[in-house]
C-alpha cells in the first residue's frame, strides 16, 4: 500500500478522521484531500505540493469494488497490519466429515501469526440439538471477550479451505453487533501459497476484552419465518446445498434428516459463486443468482444444510452490493428433521 504524502497532515485537519489502520485504500484519503483542496484554493504553495501527492493515488473505486471491500481484505492488506493493536485475526475453520480434516489440529500446528481460534461447534446454543445454532448474546460476549476480542476491533476471519466456514463466522459476529468484520480473501491456502509468515507452536494469548453483544433478530430466520415468507411471497428462499441433495436424489449426511427441499425454495449451490477458494467476479455472481431463478431486486433468505454455506451466498450478495434479508439458522437440518412439508425434484418457485 502506498503511503500518503506527509504534507497532507498539517494542511488538512479532516484527515485525522480517516488516518490509521481502518483506511483500506488511499483513494478514501484522496477523496477527502480533494474536498479540502477545493476549499482552500490552488494558489497556496503547500496545497500544490499536496496535489502532486494526490496524483500518485489510485482513482476512487466503483460501487462493486467498495461493496467487495466491506466483506473481504487481501492477504497483502493483512500482512501489513499483523501487529496493529486494533486488528485481530481469527481462524474460523470448520469442516464437513467428508473433508477428513481436523481444524483444531491444523490450528495447533500452523496458523497466521497471532490468530485466535473460533469454533462454531463450541460457541453455540448448548440447549439445541441442531448443529452450531447461534448462542445467547451473553454467552457469545463471554466466549469472544475471553479470547481477547473486544468492541471497536477490526476482525479478520479466515478458514482452511479458502472460503467455506469463514462467512458463517463473519455472519455470526455481525449478527451479534460487531461493526468491522471481514474475510481474508483466499483464506489460509492463499496466505501459504504466497509464503507469508506462519506461526507454529503454542498459540499466543491475548488479554481478555469486553465485547458488547446485541443480537440483530432481523438477520436470523427460523422455520416459521421461512414458511411465512414463502406463503405470503414476501421473500425468496435460496438453498445453497448441492443440487442432488436439494432434489432429494442423494441422502442427507445427518441421521434422521429427510431428503428434499423446502417447498418453493430455489437452489443455488455455493460452489456456483466460487472459484479456487474465492468468490467469482461480480458479474458472474449476479448471473449465477439470476440463472437459479433469483430476483436480485427482491428480498431473500439464504439456507443450506446447517447454516454454513448459506453464509457464503449471503457474503456473495453483499459483495455485489445486495444483501440477504436473513439467514435461516436451522436450515435443512431443522426443516428436514421436522414434520413440515417438503418437495422432491427441481425447484418449483411459488
Amino acid at each position: 500500500m502506498k503511503q500518503v504524502c506527509l504534507p497532507f497532515w498539517p494542511i488538512f485537519p479532516s484527515f485525522k478522521q480517516v488516518r490509521g489502520t481502518h483506511v483500506r485504500n488511499t483513494a478514501e484519503i484522496g477523496l477527502v484531500a480533494v474536498t479540502d483542496i477545493e476549499k482552500k484554493g490552488k494558489q497556496n504553495r503547500r496545497v500544490r505540493i499536496a496535489l502532486a501527492c494526490i496524483d500518485e493515488l489510485p482513482r476512487p473505486r466503483g460501487n462493486a469494488d467498495m461493496a467487495h471491500e466491506d466483506v473481504f481484505v487481501s492477504t497483502e492488506w493483512l500482512a501489513e497490519r499483523l501487529d496493529a493493536p486494533d486488528v485481530v485475526v481469527v481462524d474460523g475453520s470448520w469442516y464437513l466429515p467428508a473433508h477428513g480434516r481436523d481444524p483444531h489440529a491444523e490450528y495447533a500446528e500452523r496458523r497466521i501469526p497471532g490468530a485466535l481460534r473460533f469454533d462454531i461447534d463450541a460457541v453455540k446454543d448448548a440447549g439445541s440439538d441442531l448443529p452450531h445454532m447461534l448462542p445467547r448474546p451473553e454467552a457469545f460476549a463471554a466466549a469472544v471477550g475471553a479470547k481477547g476480542i473486544g468492541d471497536g476491533m477490526r476482525i479478520v476471519i479466515y478458514d482452511g479451505l479458502g472460503l467455506f466456514s469463514a462467512p458463517r463466522v463473519r455472519w455470526t459476529f455481525k449478527t451479534f453487533g460487531a461493526k468491522d468484520v471481514v474475510i481474508l480473501e483466499g483464506g489460509f491456502p492463499k496466505w501459504q501459497a504466497e509464503n507469508r509468515p506462519i506461526e507454529h507452536g503454542p498459540p499466543r494469548s491475548r488479554a481478555a476484552r469486553s465485547f458488547t453483544a446485541r443480537l440483530d433478530h432481523s438477520a436470523v430466520a427460523d422455520a416459521d419465518d421461512v414458511a411465512r415468507a414463502l406463503s405470503e411471497g414476501t421473500a425468496q428462499v435460496v438453498d445453497a446445498r448441492p443440487g442432488d441433495r436439494f432434489r432429494g436424489e442423494a441422502p442427507e449426511p445427518r441421521p434422521g434428516v429427510r431428503s428434499g427441499h423446502i417447498p418453493g425454495a430455489l437452489n443455488l449451490p455455493a460452489p456456483a459463486v466460487m472459484r479456487d477458494g474465492q468468490l467469482k467476479s461480480p458479474e458472474e455472481i449476479a448471473a449465477a443468482f439470476t440463472e437459479a431463478g433469483v430476483d436480485l431486486d427482491r428480498p431473500l433468505i439464504t439456507s443450506c444444510g446447517s447454516g454454513v454455506t448459506a453464509a457464503i451466498l449471503s457474503a456473495a450478495l453483499e459483495s455485489i452490493g445486495k444483501r440477504a434479508r436473513a439467514l435461516y439458522d436451522g436450515s435443512w437440518a431443522e426443516w428436514g428433521a421436522s414434520t413440515r412439508s417438503l418437495e422432491i425434484g427441481p425447484a418449483k418457485p411459488k
